[in-house]
């Protein structure tokens, strides 16, 4: 595995629902808690808090909690770029960067995640290439669930670790 790529990776779902509806998972406060997030707070550049529905800008900043974490767990980070419909980009603290593109293939509506810049020592690959990729993966299935059938796979337990995702 000398060739293997550690310092990215690649994770893609088809989901029957509209563009807008799943950039909008992506882009504002409510659509992240839906799927992903048990907080997701939005800053704009001067520190005021984004509505729950108002759609994040480049520069805006993000503080991240998940189900089934106590609020140690907080991820910080700021989106870098975005544009409205489709592409979505955001810092995750030190795994890196990820980039989200919609995406219609063959009639279908893609989510594509790109994590890059992982670092490339033992902990970036352990922590950050195999563990973010199983965590994507979860979640956007997760996503693919809610949005196709209404229901959530999250663990929203904190007491019970040790589960796929938490």
């Amino acid at each position: 595995m000398s060739n293997y790529d550690w310092s990215r990776f690649v994770t893609r779902i088809s989901i029957n629902a509209p563009f807008e509806k799943l950039y909008g998972c992506w882009a504002t406060r409510e659509g992240m808690e839906y799927w992903f997030l048990r907080l997701s707070e939005y800053k704009k550049p001067g520190g005021n808090v984004r509505a729950g529905n108002e759609p994040v800008q480049p520069g805006d900043t993000y503080t991240w909690r998940w189900h089934g974490w106590s609020d140690e767990t907080t991820e910080y980070g700021s989106i870098l770029d975005c544009n409205g419909k489709d592409h979505f980009k955001f810092s995750f603290g030190k795994a890196g960067d990820c980039t989200v593109t919609l995406k219609n293939e063959l009639g279908q509506n893609i989510v594509e995640l790109v994590q890059s810049d992982i670092p490339t020592t033992d902990e970036g690959m352990h922590y950050w290439h195999l563990g973010c990729k199983t965590g994507w993966t979860f979640y956007l299935a997760n996503l693919k669930s809610l949005l196709e059938g209404g229901i959530d796979l999250r663990n929203k337990d904190e007491k019970l670790q040790n589960v796929i995702n938490s």
